[in-house]
């Protein structure tokens, strides 16, 4: 009789947790060599490790008091549907990554109907910025805590829950492979040409509500530098809705899909405007300075500004504590000061090397060059199995 591989279910909801489940995939089969089967939901990226999710897990992607009120009897069913999934599959140990609120929800209906089943939190709650109360709340319904922040630790410990620091997985990413020659021939752009990189996020209500500021920005830039080139990697969680708005913007701009080409168009970019989240760590691996930009809805953003700790969303300016890239934020998210802060830059290469100077510093600071944090995160869930 042939022996049952090992079973390792993983839930990721959104486009970075879809990347950092994968990575950790790739390290369980480099460890276990290859005798290790996966259950679960995730996006592309897991599902080219061998994860057949059963649903798109781009509904799940939501930020902000309204939508999550307006998503939540669609994410009460998915996290029904995800506890399903484990009762039939039976998996040795779950890890749910990141998407706090949905891998709760999933975490408790694992918890009550399979108590013997080992649960494993990847990447913990934000409770140094906010809502203090949720250390209390993931020792509760995980046995394990993979954090990626040196300073996530002592809050969990307190409440009792195993912690182990892994390492941001974003940090591990390497451009070495990344060609900026080959983005600049594909958009027909020649060596000295500027190249603006628009990074509207990957969530639906991102587009929504960043976008159109965005869009102003840009076509201000445009309007005064017709040299300027536009290149907006599109996430796969978004993709439909951004190349469908792109399309009607004005001048040169070309939407890119895929790892290899997002990459290539950061090595290149002179400049980046972004959207607050994990690719603002890639940007600055990449070298390439940026305006950090979002916006809430209203009412959401009036609570959370009550509730937050911190006066930095983007994670190297946490570390550094100081507005390395500058941060736009609700208000601020407009036409016009977006495009002043991205022509400062356009116009100022010694702004642009300073910048990226203090990005490299931060990052320094986040732990770049350490372990390979997939590599750590595969060794601690294989700890937790004995």
């Amino acid at each position: 009789m042939t022996a049952r591989p090992l079973t390792i279910m993983l839930v990721a909801a959104e486009a970075s947790g879809d990347d950092r489940a994968a990575g950790l995939m790739r390290a369980l089969k480099r460890r276990l060599d290859g005798a290790v089967r996966f259950v679960g939901v995730g996006g592309q990226r897991m599902a080219a490790e061998g994860l057949d999710s059963p649903f798109d897990i781009s509904e799940l992607s939501i930020f902000g008091l309204t939508e999550g009120l307006l998503a939540y009897p669609r994410v009460v069913r998915r996290a029904d549907e995800t506890a399903a999934l484990a009762v039939r599959e039976r998996p040795d140990v779950a890890v749910l990554v990141d998407s706090w609120g949905f891998t709760l929800r999933v975490a408790q209906r694992l918890r009550r109907q399979q108590p013997g089943l080992p649960l494993v939190k990847y990447v913990a709650p934000q409770v140094w910025a906010s809502r203090p109360g949720r250390a209390r709340t993931a020792a509760q319904w995980f046995d394990l805590l993979l954090t990626i922040h040196t300073f996530d630790a002592p809050a969990f410990e307190r409440e009792g829950l195993r912690t182990v620091f892994v390492g941001d997985s974003t940090l591990a990413i390497a451009f070495s492979a990344a060609d900026p020659s080959r983005l600049r021939n594909a958009i027909g752009a020649v060596p000295d040409d500027p190249i603006l990189l628009v990074l509207p996020g990957s969530r639906p209500s991102e587009i929504e509500r960043v976008m159109p500021a965005f869009e102003d920005a840009v076509a201000r830039l445009l309007a005064e530098r017709p040299d300027l080139h536009v290149v907006v990697p599109a996430a796969p969680t978004v993709a439909d809705a951004v190349k469908a708005r792109v399309a009607l913007w004005p001048g040169r701009a070309h939407v890119v899909e895929g790892e290899a080409a997002k990459r290539d168009a950061m090595k290149a970019a002179t400049v980046a405007l972004a959207c607050s989240g994990t690719v603002t760590t890639e940007l600055a691996l990449a070298g390439c300075p940026m305006v950090v930009a979002y916006r809430l809805a209203p009412l959401t953003y009036a609570i959370l500004k009550r509730l937050i700790r911190t006066n930095y969303v983007t994670l190297f300016n946490i570390a550094a504590q100081d507005f390395v890239a500058p941060e736009m934020i609700q208000a601020d998210c407009n036409g016009p000061a977006l495009a002043a802060e991205v022509a400062r830059r356009l116009d100022d290469p010694a702004l642009r090397r300073m910048q990226v100077e203090r990005q490299n510093a931060a990052l320094l600071k986040m732990g770049r060059g350490g372990p390979d944090p997939s590599d750590a995160a595969a060794d601690a869930v294989l700890s937790l199995l004995g």
